[in-house]
């Protein structure tokens, strides 16, 4: 094709979910609650952290990265969406474009990573809980968060350049809900071979081996309280890992899903699904995993109150 055809588009329109008015305002209010209970859910599991000294542990070191997280992914793609509802064209200009799939790549790549950085800690608090606290040093914490935050952003940062600077010939159509890097690869006109090298390449990255870290690092963990004798030794040890076994299971099942599934005629709704997924329901779903089945956070949020009740008899009294 004649360099001259090879047309760049200024902006997108984004089909999104649906066309029906009513249909679009009961998804407005669906996302709209769900998006509020996600900042809500996240927000307050950094709070208890942060006013409760008794969990300053690794183990909520990576939860506070793992809630930042998930509160940028769903604000870097829900607030529009939302917004969307209520357009009858659906636009983003390309720089908004390239910017909203930077930022959800690198946060999706830091929250894999991040969660096998977890599993590691899990693994140290079970497999050898006497010095747990030694081998999850604070440096070892930071060095771990940052390698998550890092492989994440210099991920995003090449898919996302191979992606953007591929024209489009004037098709600007994406059959999606946000900017996504296989929704606008089907729009090119040129072909896309290192677009498809990137893509297995970033898996790999930032899923395959992450996953595998966390397989092996459950195995270890699996292997060792087999070891221990008594059963309300196990269960200990279990519920010490359940929480995040469930966000493992849940993130990393419906990737695996994602990448392994035979592509077909239904691919561009299955990666509204899988978007959706990871945007929405994720990121509302760990704060009430973590909370729910977390003796610990049940504990923190009670000293919290009971703290903030004090505090208000104390003031009636003095006043």
């Amino acid at each position: 094709m004649r360099r001259d055809n090879m047309t760049w588009v200024s902006e997108f329109v984004l089909m999104g979910l649906s066309d029906d008015t009513q249909t679009q305002a009961g998804l407005f209010v669906l996302f709209g609650a769900t998006y509020l209970l996600t900042l809500l859910g996240n927000g307050l599991i950094l709070l208890l952290i942060w006013l409760d000294t008794r969990l300053h542990l690794p183990m909520y070191f990576f939860l506070c990265h793992l809630a930042v997280v998930d509160i940028c992914y769903t604000s870097s793609g829900v607030p529009q969406m939302l917004a969307h509802f209520f357009l009858e064209k659906k636009t983003i200009s390309f720089a908004r474009c390239g910017t909203q799939l930077f930022f959800a790549l690198a946060l999706g790549g830091t929250e894999f990573v991040l969660l096998a950085a977890m599993a590691y800690d899990r693994y140290a608090a079970v497999c050898d809980p006497l010095r747990y606290m030694v081998v999850m040093s604070p440096r070892l914490c930071m060095a771990l968060a940052g390698v998550s935050w890092l492989v994440g952003l210099a991920n995003s940062s090449v898919e996302t350049a191979v992606t953007m600077c591929l024209p489009t010939c004037g098709h600007n159509v994406l059959n999606h809900v946000a900017c996504e890097t296989l929704a606008l690869v089907r729009l090119v006109c040129v072909d896309v071979t290192l677009n498809q090298v990137v893509i297995v390449a970033s898996s790999v990255v930032v899923l395959l081996l992450p996953c595998c870290l966390v397989s092996l690092s459950y195995a270890h963990i699996v292997a060792s309280i087999l070891k221990i004798c008594s059963i309300q030794g196990r269960r200990k040890a279990f519920e010490t890992c359940a929480s995040h076994l469930t966000v493992v299971s849940m993130s990393y099942g419906m990737a695996l899903f994602t990448y392994l599934h035979p592509r077909s005629r239904a691919s561009a709704e299955q990666d509204k699904v899988v978007v959706l997924f990871y945007a929405v329901v994720t990121p509302m779903l760990n704060p009430l995993i973590y909370s729910l089945q977390n003796k610990d956070m049940k504990a923190a949020a009670n000293r919290v109150l009971m703290r903030s009740s004090e505090s208000k008899h104390l003031v009636l009294i003095f006043n």
